[in-house]
């Protein structure tokens, strides 16, 4: 099992400054650039995990102060020692070294040294974009979204029960991929299946995965697909953004939920690994309050997030189910977000091996959404920064403080949750916090599903 703790065994600052004004990629990983430093093959004792994630530290710490001289020795090292094309570990710490080149390019002196290091790696992130085929078979190949669909499902289908009308705003990372499981298994309720509204919010996300469709025809294939289990299934697609809080679909749900909660209508809000984007307090500040674009006026000027539940919580929905990543990656702090990332984003390369072979289209696609990620989260601060992922813990104290309370899933969900990861890897496990379930890999936490309903 990986741990990520301890110090380097030498000093970086005690080792003299260097300069290599022009070298070929092959040169960067031949030349020493310092006397007396060990030579590629006595840097074995700087390969493991601890090391490298210190090397990383320090590489932070001098870029953040200005020290290019230091920064273009450790990255020296970590070129060497970290290969993209490398084990897990080494891809990992290739992808974070690249996310510190990018933010040098953006830091007073660390200019030059990021233009050269430019010159021999490539800083591009790729990401690709999916057909509606190829993304739902690209999140069944892992149980890091199968986790929450199966979850979800299984919470709303019980919560719904006996409605004929039952709107599910799809707050997802994946394009409604749950989508269709549900609507199966909707279609084969004993009293028959009911009038489905599914409303999402329209906006092209500008994060991965990306999808090749637009929201009017993805809809129109989920209506289709709904026609043919015999489910009458209306789309909409409402012009929101996760940088304003989704604040245009919350009115207009607001709306809604006035014409339809006295006419019986199940309303379920299903958030997979999205609302870690909506900006929370370490972000910038919220614009004057007189120009907020929910009704409700704070006394004080709380976050996006906050506000954001808050409103959730005023629709009375019948169910609110949130899935996400289980990390905290919010810290304004570099090295602290740094370490956070390290000790979380090694999981993806680690199962990566387990069911995606070496050189495959979608270990490319994969590893490229990984490294977009890192780039998120280590380069770029402010409102560019928007994986803001939190820990379990402080969203169900942010679900409690907007008056939710959390519901257990049952002995059925959990059965079915086990029987999916038995058709991934053995590292992949379930364990139950409370009234949540937790995905694990090799007993770390990943993912975490919780139910809640109004308070």
């Amino acid at each position: 099992m990986m741990q990520f703790t301890g110090n380097p065994s030498h000093s970086l600052h005690q080792i003299a400054p260097f300069s290599i004004p022009t070298m070929n990629k092959n040169q960067i990983h031949q030349a020493r650039p310092w006397p007396g430093f060990p030579t590629s093959k006595g840097l074995a004792s700087f390969g493991d995990a601890n090391c490298m994630e210190q090397l990383l530290v320090h590489c932070a710490n001098a870029i953040e102060s200005n020290d290019a001289t230091l920064a273009q020795q450790i990255i020296w090292v970590l070129n060497n020692i970290a290969p993209p094309d490398g084990d897990s570990n080494q891809r990992l710490t290739s992808a974070f070294l690249r996310a510190l080149i990018v933010r040098a390019a953006k830091s007073g002196s660390c200019k030059m040294l990021a233009a050269m290091a430019n010159a021999h790696r490539n800083l591009s992130v790729e990401t690709h974009t999916f057909s509606v085929i190829e993304l739902a078979n690209f999140v069944d190949l892992t149980p890091w979204h199968r986790f929450g669909f199966t979850t979800a499902n299984a919470a709303i289908l019980e919560a719904v029960e006996g409605y004929s009308v039952i709107h599910i705003v799809d707050l997802s990372s994946t394009y409604c991929m749950q989508i269709p499981t549900l609507i199966d298994a909707i279609a084969n309720r004993f009293e028959g299946p009911p009038l489905v509204k599914l409303t999402v919010p329209g906006v092209p996300k500008d994060v991965p995965p990306l999808l090749d469709l637009t929201y009017e025809e993805l809809g129109s294939k989920l209506v289709n697909f709904a026609r043919s289990r015999n489910v009458m299934l209306e789309f909409r697609a409402v012009p929101s953004t996760h940088a304003d809080g989704f604040a245009s679909l919350i009115d207009q749900l607001r709306i809604q939920h006035l014409v339809y909660a006295e006419a019986g209508e199940a309303l379920v809000i299903n958030c997979h690994m999205m609302l870690h984007y909506i900006p929370e307090e370490t972000s910038s500040p919220l614009p004057n309050t007189n120009s907020n674009p929910y009704t409700f006026q704070p006394t004080s000027n709380p976050s996006l997030r906050t506000m954001f539940l808050k409103a959730l919580r005023g629709l009375n929905p019948t169910i609110a189910i949130l899935v996400d990543e289980d990390a905290d990656l919010t810290s304004n702090n570099l090295v602290c977000r740094l370490r956070s990332a390290f000790n979380y984003l090694w999981i993806p390369y680690d199962t990566v091996d387990t069911f995606l072979p070496i050189g495959s289209k979608q270990r490319q696609w994969y590893e490229a959404n990984i490294c977009w990620k890192v780039e998120n989260v280590i380069a770029h601060e402010g409102l560019q920064r928007v994986e803001r992922v939190e820990s379990k813990s402080r969203w169900v104290q942010r679900m409690r403080n907007a008056e939710f309370r959390g519901v257990s899933f049952g002995d059925e969900t959990v059965s079915e949750v086990k029987t999916m990861l038995d058709e991934h890897a053995a590292g992949w496990g379930l364990k139950k916090e409370d009234d949540d379930l937790v995905l694990t890999w090799k007993g770390h936490n990943v993912v975490f599903a919780t139910a809640w309903v109004p308070g």
